[in-house]
């Protein structure tokens, strides 16, 4: 027994401080000095005089001492009454502030009360013992019981208690008092009371788990609570549910308010704090803050808590929950049982929190390194090794928790194998396996829970039975007493008698020894490898161990090839973890005496696997592969020249692993582990057998642990001798020591990079990089061991030998200094280390000096051959091949994910040419074979290139990886390879940045070809700039004063009034004219700076396609002299030749024939860009004129729209210029024949013949709502309809409208607002939404990362089709054909239409080329499409070089693919109908790549003047020097078209005037396989000469010889995205074709063109048809094998939703029929109404029938034919219909059988004509005319389902 070493206080306040008054005893106990500062802690809110009397409180403060010691400071506080100094002073005649009705006694109370405080300060925690001592004393000083004062506190002081666990004693302190005191059990449980289950209910279980889980991560808390009791109850349940764990901050329960400026400590803390000084932590930022009588928690924004893991995190709170609320389960229970009041709850809920902690840290013993036994056990724990085998790598908490000051302290006091043990223990070791199994069901774990709160509870209160207490309290009734007198001084001298009477009686006592049971802790069961979270269950597949045995035997038997062919399939094998350890146990075998020598190509394999599988490993290595493979990378070695060995840790140092000093620490402690358990077991005959193991936790599985033999050594210290123990601690010693010198050896071997100057390691770990460096896991590595020599900024270090030197040397000092300090080196020994490690690293430099030089004379390992590809006529190498890799990419048909071979990655060269980009080399997997892989894109079409730094493959460590991206949908990633000097690389880059961005235009291919490569950088640009510059700067001066010249002369002019407009018409003529002559005379001396004269350019620009289809389309026409035809509406005006007017449009224009050209100088301001209206096409039949232009400026748009009876305010330039608008569309409408024939404005009756004539056809029909994206009003003037059109069908005449304007303007939204439509204009205005060049920029980029993605991605929401979804293209494209197909309608019906969209070179020419194409049949010739994108893209000025980003000057604005959607939305088209276009697809696929090569100079340049300018326009025809290169696509492609057949379209059959109408909806349209189709084999199809330019012999020969070897199989091998499947398996016809040509060839006739062959077929086979067919109609032979397409479905009937109507989509109504002329014609619906009726075998037996229609529908008669060659019955309107109602498979018909008429059927006819037709899907019930025709019909389908 002992005393408690009590102090006891008396306390009170003055002047606002509190002072000691006594303190007993006097002089300090000998080992519990007296805690200074009490005062503070006594009144935490401050000494105050309180004029009412306070009850008598108690409350319990912590102090913690300079040692960590907890005094606890229980302070009884009672209240005095004292003088009021203040009053006295009123007395003596000061006057009183106070109002006359108040009572004097509130004023100024005369009798104020000072606190005094009886303080206990105590070691132990016994709250309610030192509650009922003070109380005690307080009464009996209240009372005035006889009892002196001193024996009582002299009792008190001198109380002996019992020490030893579990006892229990009665004290009295001589008042006629007794208590009980029991000790805990055992004293490591902590004691909490009823605390813990009151924080719960005050917090809430989320609440407090969140706080459990914040004082575990090391958070700071703040507790706030107006009682000081609570405070302390609170911060003490905290702390008990962190049992096992101690915390080990700043702890202080109850904090005075003058301390206050402690919260803002940087250190984590536990603080309870009065809720009174609430508005004082207000701006606490980092501190969580649970208020206990508001039951929040306030977590503020900066702090994140890192909560359990889930499913724990919520076992947890269900747990919790049972337990504080039993009846939660039984609430709804219809007979609840009987509720009892649950007074464990505290400690139940302690003890989930021990379940939690026996859960968390399961296991933790095997990690445990024991690295000293004696003199005292040091040990440390393996986190890295503890958390890959809990799968937990990536929790945060319990990194957290690991990492905390609480598990460091767990680990120091709980890591010692022989000691108390306590219950914690116990779970560990012995219901690890019950707490795994429990984890699911909350029942079991409840009754786990009980059990160990029964074991908390009796720890707490051994002999529940006699806690009782008799103690005598102030009798005091419901009011306080009278004051008494104050507290007596006490006699000091007495009550240290009693304190020295008591300490000699203690001395005569025999001592008391606590008997500490120590034993050997029991370690539990071993972790079992839990799987991987991410379930790599199928890694682990004994077939892939097996691969990488077999492939290791291979090896090392030195059969290489079959090692080769097992490479790859090893290294995919390696990314899963057993197979990771497998490989370190095979290469374990191979290992004798810590040697194996291989020789070259042995060790690069090796090499090459153990790099892949520490590629894996995270810098923590949690799983010890890393440690596994540490002994092994001394160990395998190759012999260089002159007797060098250089071992394999010179191949495998790129890896952070070797970085982390943590992984270096855990590496040493194990071996020491090792060579300590091996010192103490040498006695053991065993030790030899035994032999420690070399994997980490191999040593745990011997018979006797570590640990267990440090237990048994630690049990056996006490009783050897000084010096055995002596001889054991230096063994020890020693044994560490000689430890650290192999690991410094071991540290400079991994550390020194092979080549001492550069220094990879530094470099490349990136430590440089913040994130690694404020990870904890890295502070204590090298980031902080290099900081001097470490530019951080930069991340590199300067690359000089000593350097890498001096930074390794400080790297493995601070290892040592580290280790061992922790494992008690002497420093004697210490500071020899570190005066061998530089001499270490010394040594270690000059070995690997030699070994470097050495190992560059090695012959290099056979790497292939670099193919060189062939090149273009004119293109030359600008940088000779580099050797790289082209990793595969995101698509993932070449990397074999998809099936078929792994084409990629593939080893090969990159090659710059002037034109190109190419990759050709061939794939690394070598069970693909001999292919060769190529990928090419123009250096043109580049769009995108970065650097990437990943870790690509298994085996390669590339120094960068490019990326370039391609606008012609490709994308190369590359890796150099470590041959490539990184200069090289960067002079790669900047090369093929100038080539991509030349200074001009005249340096790109097109203009370079043909000359030398040198030239293309230097001076061709200079003069060339120098000279355009000059040229250009005379044109814009002459233009300006020209100008300028034009205002002077205009005359004033004031709009005359609507009435008199007309006749005035006359007089304005002759005005304008007057004032255009003169600028006309100074433009034409403007034209002598152009090159030629002017007479030269005009015959040139009349030479132009765009003259000739103007001729055509009989828009007007040129004779010699320039005149006008008078009688034609239009007239080409030459006002523009000289580019002057505006400097974007072709030199010859359309305009009206009434508008002189003064008017268009004028009006052409108005418009943006001077793009004033043009006329650019003329529908032939209505003669409705499609016009183009640009938007309005801003100002010009009001006026423009203003209504002309509005009062104009006086004469102003705006005016005119609008009047001049409106007399230029006046002029076009007037144009129209519509217009001039009906008298006044157009009718219905007018109007229907001309609609009815129109024929159009629709593109296979799906969806509906073809205008739903226009708002309804806008939807009823378009085409004068009154509902927004479903499906897009042709519109219903019944919905015309009868005032239909003559003119519709296309207009941009934004831009119209405020344009008022006037009623009496006949031109009208149609807002609509365009959409801007950003928007197309933006959605291709997104559409090539989805076409063309640069890693695959996995995730769900980044699958292909959402990519292509979330790119909009498809969007784009519907609403550019959305808006063609409109506009074609409205020509189509007679009306003209201006499109008049932003600057007019972008939307508008997309929205007027598919016009004319889609209403105009010879715009889909070969030849009219070539001329419609030469009028309307290349005169019309869209800027190809802008938009293309072609130069170095346009490089910012990016690339913006207009022409690219206006080709995809021709290929919509096309694929709508096949039988219109005479091009093939390719055409288009061709025209898209080269419009981006920049091969030919057709597409460079903005506009015609540009082209003059430089001189391209017109060289064309001219020069043609080198016959090799063509300037032109369009030559090129007339060439190609000559030879070959791959331009054209063997479907194509046009119908005459045939008006296409496509649908837009984005269901109809198709990704265009543009975007997503490769050949690997050939790169891109399109440059002619490369791919298909070879001798076509060579390639047979091949196959012959193939043939010979292996005759059985006559398959082909089509490989996805390798071969080019067109060229592999061509269609029938080129097939025939390519035949017919080598019959001719080997004939000896000569041979014919394609073409002329394909004609001749042609007309023979119309002669034919002409003969067998009644009917003649051209429809061409069709043995196209990939016929995909019929050319449209039409006759569907689609009932309209809303209207009611049923629109008849037929092309040849009978309405229609009899108002046109044209519509005799049959229509080519499908493909079988080709051959016609006539043909017996298609209609084997057709007649009338009944057919019952669906439920309350009538029995109809309808046309039925059987049809056996297809199998079905098919069911017409009438006789006459082309169009099939329906069909009913034979195949699914059951059975047919006689029927009974039913409701509804015709009448008069026999009951026997019925029968019914049972399908699988339903019966159908028919009616023939008669019984006989009954018979005939079911016999007729009885025989084809017999036939079948």
């Amino acid at each position: 027994f002992f005393f408690y070493n009590l102090y006891f206080l008396i306390l009170r306040g003055s002047e606002g401080q509190g002072r000691i008054l006594q303190r007993f005893p006097e002089k300090d106990w000998e080992d519990n000095p007296f805690p200074q500062g009490l005062e503070l802690f006594c009144q935490p809110s401050g000494w105050e005089l309180d004029p009412e009397r306070k009850p008598p409180s108690f409350f319990v403060s912590v102090l913690t001492d300079i040692n960590s010691e907890r005094h606890y400071c229980a302070c009884f506080t009672f209240w005095e009454s004292v003088e009021n100094p203040q009053v006295c002073a009123e007395h003596k005649g000061e006057p009183s502030e106070a109002d006359e009705d108040e009572s004097p006694d509130v004023l100024q109370p005369a009798q104020l009360y000072a606190p005094k405080s009886l303080v206990l300060v105590s070691r132990l925690d016994h709250t309610e013992v030192f509650r009922n001592c003070l109380s005690l004393i307080y009464t009996v000083h209240v009372d005035g019981l006889t009892v002196p004062m001193e024996t009582v506190i002299g009792n008190l002081l001198t109380c002996i208690i019992p020490l030893a666990g579990g006892s229990q004693r009665t004290i009295t302190l001589g008042a006629g008092d007794r208590q009980v005191i029991q000790t805990p059990i055992n004293d490591s449980l902590p004691v909490s009371g009823c605390s813990v289950a009151q924080l719960f209910r005050q917090l809430g279980i989320v609440n407090v788990l969140c706080l459990f889980c914040a004082a575990l991560t090391e958070h700071k808390i703040l507790f706030l609570s107006s009682s000081y009791q609570r405070l302390t109850d609170a911060c003490r349940a905290l702390l008990a549910i962190m049992f096992p764990l101690k915390y080990s901050f700043t702890y202080v329960p109850i904090l005075p308010g003058k301390l206050l400026e402690v919260l803002s400590t940087p250190t984590p803390f536990i603080i309870g704090v009065n809720s009174h000084f609430r508005s004082e932590t207000q701006e606490l930022l980092d501190v969580i803050i649970a208020d206990l009588d508001g039951g929040t928690v306030t977590i503020p924004e900066c702090v994140h808590i890192s909560l359990l893991p889930e499913p724990l995190l919520h076992h947890t709170q269900t747990v919790i929950s049972m337990v504080l609320d039993p009846e939660l389960e039984v609430a709804d229970h219809a007979f609840p049982p009987p509720s009892s009041v649950i007074d464990s709850q505290d400690k139940e809920i302690r003890a989930v929190f021990l379940w939690l902690f026996a859960h968390l840290l399961q296991g933790y013993r095997w990690c445990l390194h024991i690295i000293r036994i004696h003199p005292e056990p040091a040990i440390c724990f393996h986190k890295a090794a503890f958390l890959g085998q809990r799968a937990l790598t990536e929790d945060d908490f319990l990194m957290k928790v690991l990492d905390g000051m609480a598990f460091a302290g767990f680990v120091s006091e709980r890591g010692p194998p022989y000691r108390a043990t306590d219950l914690f223990d116990d779970l560990i070791a012995n219901q690890v396996e019950r707490i795994r199994q429990e984890i699911g069901d909350p029942h079991k774990v409840m009754k786990h829970i009980k059990e160990l709160a029964d074991h908390l509870f009796k720890n707490e209160n051994p002999y529940p039975a006699v806690s009782m207490h008799r103690v005598q309290r102030t009798a005091e009734s419901a009011q306080p007493r009278l004051p008494q007198t104050p507290f007596p001084h006490l006699d000091e001298v007495s009550v240290q008698l009693f304190i020295d009477h008591a300490a000699a009686k203690l001395k005569t006592a025999p001592p008391v020894v606590k008997a500490e049971l120590k034993s050997m802790v029991p370690s539990g069961p071993p972790l079992t490898d839990i799987v991987d979270r991410n379930g790599n269950v199928l890694a682990n597949s004994a077939r892939r161990l097996e691969v990488v045995r077999n492939c290791i035997t291979y090896i090392f038997d030195n059969k290489m090839l079959e090692a080769k062919k097992l490479m790859p399939a090893v290294l995919r094998a390696l990314k899963g973890r057993a197979a990771r350890v497998c490989l370190t146990q095979e290469l374990n075998l191979h290992v004798l005496q810590n040697r194996a020598v291989l020789d070259t190509q042995q060790f690069d394999y090796i090499v090459r696997m153990m790099n892949c599988t520490l590629q894996d490993c995270s810098h923590m290595d949690e799983h010890g592969i890393a440690a596994a493979l540490l002994p092994l990378v001394t160990a395998f070695c190759r012999k260089l020249g002159g007797g060098i060995t250089q071992f394999a840790y010179c191949c495998v140092q790129e890896h952070m692993v070797w970085t982390n000093m943590q992984f270096w620490e855990a590496m040493f402690y194990s071996d020491v582990q090792k060579h300590i358990r091996a010192l103490y077991l040498e006695n053991d005959e065993e030790g030899d057998t035994s032999r420690p193991c070399d994997t980490e936790q191999g040593s745990n599985d011997k018979r006797l642990s570590a640990l267990e033999l440090a237990s048994e050594q630690s049990r056996l210290w006490p009783t050897l001798s000084k010096e055995q123990q002596q001889e054991r601690v230096q063994k020890e010693e020693s044994t560490v020591f000689s430890q650290a010198i192999h690991y410094a050896n071991r540290m400079s071997y991994l550390l020194l990079p092979l080549d001492t100057s550069k220094n990879r390691l530094l470099r490349n770990t990136g430590l440089g990089d913040l994130e690694s460096v404020s990870n904890s896991y890295v502070t204590n590595s090298i980031a902080g061991s290099m900081a001097e020599s470490y530019d951080t900024e930069s991340g590199f270090e300067d690359a000089e030998s000593s350097d890498v030197a001096n930074s390794v040397i400080r790297f493995i000092n601070r290892f040592v200094d580290k280790v061992c300090n922790e494992s008690g080196v002497t420093n004697e020994h210490l500071k020899s280390l570190h005066i061998m490690i530089p001499d270490i690293v010394q040594m270690h430099i000059e070995t690997l000096e030699a070994v470097h030089r050495e190992s560059k004379r090695l012959p290099p390992i056979q790497k292939p051959k670099l193919l060189r590809p062939t090149l273009l006529p004119g293109e030359e190498f600008v940088m000779d091949g580099m050797r790289v890799h082209l990793i595969a990419d995101g698509r993932e048909e070449a990397s074999g994910l998809m099936g078929g071979p792994p084409l990629l990655p593939a080893e090969g060269a990159i090659y710059l040419t002037t034109y190109r980009l190419i990759f050709k080399g061939t794939p690394t997997d070598p069970n693909v074979g001999e292919q060769v892989v190529t990928r090419s894109f123009p250096i043109a079409s580049l769009t995108k290139e970065k650097q990437i730094s990943v870790k690509p493959s298994v085996d390669q460590f590339f120094q960068e990886i490019l990326l370039l991206r391609s606008c012609t949908f490709q994308l190369m990633k590359i890796g150099f390879d470590e041959e490539v000097a990184s200069d090289l690389a960067e002079v790669f880059r900047k090369h093929m940045h100038k080539l991509r961005y030349p200074q001009h235009v005249q340096g790109t291919f097109a203009f370079t070809v043909g000359q030398s490569a040198k030239l293309v950088v230097e001076h061709k640009t200079k003069d060339k700039n120098q000279s355009l510059r000059t040229l250009s700067k005379n044109l814009v001066k002459t233009a300006k004063r020209t100008i300028g010249r034009q205002n002077v002369t205009r005359k004033k002019y004031s709009p005359p009034t609507w009435e008199n407009r007309s006749s005035l018409q006359s007089e304005m003529d002759e005005d304008e004219i007057s004032v255009s002559e003169e600028p006309d005379q100074s433009s034409l001396t403007l034209s002598s700076t152009i090159r030629s004269s002017d007479r030269q350019t005009m015959s040139n620009v009349v030479e132009r396609a765009c003259c000739r289809d103007y001729q055509r389309l009989g828009l007007g026409t040129l004779s010699n002299s320039l005149t006008r035809s008078k009688n034609e509406p239009f007239r080409i005006s030459t006002v523009n030749r000289v580019y002057t007017v505006c400097r974007s449009y072709p030199g010859l224009l359309i305009v009206p024939q009434s508008i002189p050209d003064s008017t268009i100088q004028r009006i052409c301001r108005c418009y943006r860009q001077n793009r004033f209206p043009v006329v650019c096409w003329r529908n032939s039949r209505t003669k409705a004129v499609l016009l183009r232009s640009a938007g309005l400026h801003a100002k010009g748009v009001v006026g423009f729209f203003k209504s002309p009876n509005a009062p104009t305010a006086g004469p102003s330039q705006a005016d005119s210029t609008s009047l001049e608008q409106e007399k230029y569309l006046q002029a076009i409408i007037s144009s129209m024949p519509s217009y001039s024939e009906a008298s006044g404005r157009n009718t219905l009756s007018g109007f229907t013949s001309s609609h009815m004539s129109s024929s159009g056809k629709w593109g296979s029909i799906r969806g509906s709502g073809r205008l739903s994206t226009y708002n309804p009003d806008v939807g009823n003037r378009l085409a004068g309809k009154e509902s927004p059109q479903a499906n897009g069908g042709p519109s219903e005449t019944y919905f015309l409208r009868p005032q239909r304007a003559y003119l519709y303007i296309i207009g941009d939204k934004s831009q119209l607002k405020g344009g008022k439509q006037d009623s009496f204009q006949q031109w009208e205005v149609v807002p609509i939404e365009v959409f801007d060049v950003r928007q197309v920029k933006n959605s291709f980029k997104k559409l090539m990362k989805a076409c063309v993605p640069s890693i695959s991605n996995t995730e769900p929401n980044m699958t292909f089709h959402r990519c292509l979804e979330e790119s909009e293209w498809m969007n784009l494209l519907h609403r550019v054909l959305q808006v063609s197909v409109l506009v074609v309608e409205l020509l189509d019906n007679g009306s003209s239409v201006m499109v008049s969209l932003e600057d007019g070179w972008d939307v508008t020419t997309q929205v007027v080329s598919l016009v004319q194409l889609l209403s105009d049949p010879y715009y889909r010739t070969i030849d009219g499409f070539r001329l419609l994108v030469e009028k309307e893209w290349l005169s019309f000025g869209h800027r190809f070089s802008h938009r293309g980003a072609q130069t170095l000057a346009s490089q910012s604005s990016g690339f913006t693919p207009v022409f690219l959607q206006f080709l995809d939305c021709v290929h919509q088209i096309h694929l709508q109908f096949p039988m219109e276009f005479e091009f093939s697809q390719y055409y288009l696929k061709f025209l898209a790549y080269h419009y981006v090569s920049n091969r030919f100079r057709t597409f460079l340049l903005d506009s015609d003047y540009e082209r003059i300018e430089l001189g391209v326009l017109y060289e064309e025809k001219g020069e043609r020097k080198n016959p090799q290169v063509c300037k032109s696509v369009w030559d090129y492609i007339d060439r190609l078209n000559k030879k070959t057949p791959i331009f054209y379209n063997y479907m194509f059959s046009p119908e005459e005037e045939e008006v296409l109408k496509p649908y837009s909806f984005i269901s109809n349209l198709k990704v265009w396989d543009f975007y997503t189709e490769e050949t690997l084999s050939e790169g891109p199809s399109f440059d002619w000469e490369l791919v298909r330019g070879r001798p076509e012999k060579p390639q047979e020969e091949a196959g012959d010889r193939q043939e010979t070897t292996a005759p059985k199989s006559q398959r082909m091998i089509v490989w996805p995205c390798y071969d080019s499947v067109s060229k592999l398996l061509p269609d029938a016809i080129t097939k025939l074709l390519q035949d017919v040509q080598n019959l001719e060839t080997e004939l000896g006739q000569p041979t014919e063109k394609w073409k002329d062959t394909w004609d001749k077929i042609k007309s023979a086979q119309r002669v034919e048809s002409r003969l067998e067919s009644r009917h003649s109609f051209s429809s061409p032979l069709l043995m196209s094998s990939n016929l995909s397409h019929q050319r449209c479905s039409q006759g569907v009937y689609l009932q309209q939703s809303g209207v009611g109507s049923t629109i008849n989509l037929t092309l040849d109504c009978e309405v229609s029929a009899t108002s046109t002329p044209a519509a005799g014609r049959p229509s080519t619906s499908t493909l079988y109404s080709q051959f016609q009726s006539t043909e017996s075998e298609n209609r084997s037996f057709e007649g009338i029938l009944y057919k019952r229609g669906a439920l309350l529908k009538p029995w109809k008669p309808r046309w039925f034919v059987l049809d056996k060659t297809k199998h079905q019955l098919r069911y017409y309107e009438t006789r006459q219909d082309k169009e099939c109602k329906g069909v009913i498979e034979l195949a699914e018909v059951e059975s047919v059988i006689p029927g009974t008429p039913t409701m509804g059927s015709p009448k008069n006819i026999d009951e026997k004509a019925f029968f019914d037709l049972k399908t699988t899907k339903r019966v159908y019930n028919f009616c023939a005319q008669n019984s006989a025709n009954t018979q005939l019909w079911m016999d007729s389908i009885q025989s084809c389902l017999s036939d079948a």
